[in-house]
């Protein structure tokens, strides 16, 4: 039996000596292997736990952007944000420590913004006015 064994392993080994493999491939392989193998550094904005407000959302564009502007006009030194999540479009404001920041703000923007809530997310470091 071992006899058998050590004759047909002898027997695939002297065919495999002989074969030639050809690799085909294509030139778009190396392309992308080298767009996956890049390091992309992490974000260097810091950030830290705090609250924004999400005034509205909606799947068109425009009436963000129209919301957006009205917005900016009333609180010009007040950063917003547009996040997309298919299928809508979402506005938040501010980068507040507190909760309390975030509800003077609402008070304020509840007029136009009759939906708008406070929202605990990760917000980056307020702006320091002098």
């Amino acid at each position: 039996m071992k006899n058998v064994i050590l004759i047909i392993s002898f027997a695939l080994v002297s065919f495999a000596g002989n074969t030639q493999v050809t690799i085909v491939k294509d030139s778009r392989i190396d392309d992308l292997v080298k767009a996956l193998s890049q390091v992309i550094p992490p974000a260097t904005a810091p950030e830290i736990s705090g609250y924004r407000l999400q005034l509205t959302f909606d799947t068109s564009k425009g009436s963000i952007d129209d919301a957006r502007s009205r917005f900016a006009a009333m609180f010009p030194k007040v950063d917003t944000y547009v996040e997309f999540i298919a299928p809508h479009y979402f506005l938040k404001v501010g980068d507040f420590r507190t909760q309390l920041e975030a509800e003077k703000v609402k008070a304020a923007t509840t007029q136009q913004f009759p939906t708008c809530f406070v929202v605990k997310e990760k917000i980056n470091l307020p702006r320091i006015d002098q």
